[in-house]
């Protein structure tokens, strides 16, 4: 995922919490800000609880591949992904639908429609 893509800084991550809104379903908490720019910005989170640096990376990597695949039909806003418990015992295929699950929920997944351009 490109640089363009994340939300790194401390400043955006406290923004975001403070001031956006959040949705739970039971593997994944999505705290979302509305913003007006070309595409969507994600930041991740997953706790130490989960496992050592391998098992985190690991659902790193399967969560921004969901985001890449979808990304032509997320709303270009500002979002943190956290992960919950049990997100490490699940296949990319789990993942991948209890991510949109919440995504969904959020309002910031839309099914079919392409918003922004491929790049």
């Amino acid at each position: 995922m490109k640089k363009s893509y994340r939300v790194k800084r401390e400043q955006d991550f406290s923004q975001i919490f403070s001031q956006g809104k959040n949705v739970a379903n039971r593997k994944f908490v999505v705290y979302h800000l509305p913003k007006e720019q070309e595409h969507f910005r994600v930041g991740l989170s997953v706790s130490k609880k989960l496992g050592n640096a391998v098992t985190r990376n690991a659902i790193k990597r399967k969560i921004r591949h969901v985001l890449i695949e979808c990304r032509s039909q997320l709303v270009p806003d500002d979002f943190v992904i956290i992960a919950r418990k049990g997100v490490e015992e699940l296949t990319y295929r789990e993942i991948k639908q209890n991510l949109l699950h919440v995504l969904k929920l959020a309002k910031l997944y839309q099914e079919g429609v392409p918003l922004e351009k491929e790049t």
